[in-house]
């Protein structure tokens, strides 16, 4: 897991745009993962981040960067706790609903449970509606499928790419990961 694979799959969470980030990673040594969690973890903390595995199968990890106060929010908001009641989760404390996500991740081998929009911090109105459209008919695809409020999401996409290509340019030109990443 390193700093660059970091930077490219999560700038926006890194930067404070967004709610949450998954990416893959190699993971041959289970304990050697959760190891470098730690180190992360220990680092990141300060700036308002946590960063854990989601599911570790066949050597490869699903790990989770997310501003905890930010995931909070999110789940409390009323469109939130509708579409997870809905979908079998008890209340929305964000321990709880990430360890319901993990379990469900674990029942599901084959793509994700579709909830998992509103832990990345994704509009409930867009969640609800992939769940609905079982994926289709949808405005734009981007970082996710937009039902909603087209423009909107065309921008914030922009802005995400922008902040992808920003932070990825000064990593490779030297910047040091911690001075990038922004404390919310």
């Amino acid at each position: 897991m390193s700093e660059y694979q970091i930077i490219r799959f999560c700038a926006p969470t890194l930067a404070g745009l967004k709610t949450a980030s998954l990416f893959c990673c190699d993971a041959p040594d289970e304990a050697e993962l959760l190891g470098q969690l730690r180190h992360w973890n220990t680092s990141l903390a300060p700036k308002g981040l946590r960063m854990l595995p989601l599911r570790i199968w066949n050597g490869r990890a699903l790990i989770y960067l997310y501003r905890p106060k930010a995931l909070a929010r999110d789940l409390a908001c009323e469109d939130s706790a509708c579409l997870l009641n809905g979908s079998g989760y008890d209340g929305t404390e964000p321990s709880g609903c990430l360890r319901c996500l993990m379990d469900r991740l674990q029942c599901q081998k084959d793509g994700f449970p579709h909830e998992i929009g509103l832990f990345l911090g994704y509009p409930p109105g867009d969640v609800a509606g992939f769940i609905e459209h079982r994926g289709q008919r949808f405005a734009l695809s981007g970082y996710w499928k937009v039902y909603g409020d087209e423009a909107e999401a065309r921008a914030l996409f922009a802005r995400y790419a922008a902040c992808t290509e920003e932070f990825c340019g000064k990593l490779m030109a030297g910047q040091r990961f911690e001075d990038l990443v922004v404390a919310v």
